[in-house]
């Protein structure tokens, strides 16, 4: 899995529904960012609203205005403004059919009052109470009452000096397509029932993503990207790996590659921790004190859809399974002691019978005490045991090449999102690019010439 970027939605998904940023978000981030990897903001809403977060949130970029306005905390990399002529025809347009409208500029939205209210934390929390099923009579009369407090801009067509990127009109589902036809020349998307977003034929997230990633050097098939809205789909859909909430609508959630939990129930740190870029644990998973212990545990956790959280023997089945894996690796190492000598090979493969037997022969006249559970367990422990003595021996610091090996490993996710398994063996199939991308071989030998000029450096200065 070779992800350079991930990018989150605002309402929806980067916030809970009270507009806050849950704690496990908040933390996702941080790992992701101490991993290298870019993190962004795609979304309707304007720099004005979203700088403080970059800054709070320590992110690298966003994607304003549905890509009409990108930028970071220090520059703005592409900014696409509204023509004066769509402008003044969608204003009359509004004017002539009594429906609030807003314009995005770089510093603010001008215009509706409504618009401005439904960006607050009130209007979030009354929006909640209004059920989705709400009458549309209901809906107008909350409407026309938020209104008599926030009166509409007037004024909207006199400002003709201030650069617009998006316009916000009030609109139902039911006039997008009217919308679009007077509109041809503008993009409308929305990311609620209750109004639309209005760009450049050009805009989008997904445009504003692929821009961001020519400029640093990512390409969509290594973005990972979080939605929930209608103005979310083309984003979803064309990067390597779009993540519905599990709050998003279904036209969203049909599309993506993997739905996770709700915004309010840490949705995006769960799918994080399933594609392994982040830890993240539910209350009821345990964390070990040993490190790379929860790096396979987060394999598992990506292959298998789960982990295993109160302790249990395995069946002999299992167990079979789990000694073939272990064996083919001894035998590997064998092997790359013979060192492409194919007799010693064979020798060191038959000693490797004989010592089988024997232990098969030790091990059945041998007194057993323990459960199932406790042998195996002591076995496995030796093992490891064993496999770090076997370092030591080596003079070997495994810190690296473990890394490299988990990395790899993780990257053993096909184009659809998923793993992979062989029907008999039940191993971990690889995609066709892993071995490009993910095969750890040539970063174990890197590590490994490092490691000896480092000891002979230090052997020549005694």
């Amino acid at each position: 899995m070779d992800i350079k970027a991930v990018f989150f939605d605002l309402d929806g998904t980067l916030f809970t529904s009270t507009r806050g940023v849950a704690t496990s978000t908040r933390k996702a981030i941080q790992e992701l960012r101490q991993k290298d990897i870019f993190v962004g903001i795609a979304t309707g809403r304007g720099p004005a609203f979203v700088m403080p977060l970059l800054e709070d949130l320590d992110l690298d970029f966003a994607v304003s205005y549905n890509g009409q306005y990108i930028f970071t905390p220090k520059e703005v990399i592409f900014q696409n403004p509204l023509e004066q002529k769509s402008l003044k025809n969608l204003i009359n347009y509004a004017t002539e059919n009594h429906s609030d409208i807003s314009l995005g500029t770089a510093h603010g939205v001008n215009g509706s009052g409504l618009l401005k209210f439904g960006e607050t934390r009130l209007a979030s929390f009354l929006s909640g109470v209004l059920p989705s099923g709400t009458s549309g009579v209901a809906r107008n009369s909350f409407k026309h009452i938020i209104r008599r407090v926030l009166p509409q801009n007037s004024n909207l067509a006199d400002n003709e000096e201030e650069v617009i990127y998006q316009a916000m009109m009030v609109a139902t589902r039911n006039e997008t397509a009217r919308l679009q036809e007077a509109f041809p020349e503008l993009l409308v998307t929305r990311s609620n029932p209750y109004s639309v977003d209005l760009i450049s034929k050009s805009g989008g997230k997904l445009p504003g993503i692929q821009r961001l990633g020519e400029h640093y050097g990512f390409t969509l098939d290594q973005v990972m990207c979080f939605g929930d809205s209608e103005n979310d789909l083309t984003m979803i859909s064309g990067v390597g790996y779009g993540i519905a909430m599990g709050n998003a609508v279904p036209e969203v959630k049909n599309i993506a590659t993997y739905i996770t939990d709700t915004n309010n129930q840490d949705g995006i740190a769960k799918a994080l921790a399933y594609y392994g870029l982040i830890h993240y644990s539910v209350e009821k998973d345990f964390v070990s004190k040993d490190q790379n212990f929860n790096k396979v545990k987060d394999f598992h956790r990506l292959m298998d859809g789960k982990t295993q959280e109160i302790p249990k023997a395995f069946s002999p089945t299992e167990a079979s399974f789990r000694a073939d894996f272990k064996v083919e690796e001894i035998v590997e190492f064998l092997y790359a002691s013979a060192d492409g000598n194919q007799e010693k090979f064979t020798e060191l493969v038959n000693n490797l019978h004989q010592a089988v037997d024997k232990a098969a022969n030790k091990v059945t006249l041998k007194e057993h005490n323990e459960d199932s559970l406790t042998g195996q367990v002591d076995a496995m422990i030796d093992l490891l045991y064993f496999t770090y003595g076997s370092l030591v021996l080596s003079g070997i610091d495994p810190y690296e090449i473990f890394n490299a090996v988990h990395r790899a490993n993780m990257g053993k996710i096909f184009p659809d999102g998923r793993p992979h398994f062989d029907p008999i063996t039940h191993k971990v199939l690889k995609p066709e690019d892993w071995e490009e991308k993910f095969a750890p071989e040539g970063k174990i030998k890197k590590e490994l010439e490092r490691q000896k000029r480092v000891a002979a450096k230090k052997y020549e200065n005694k």
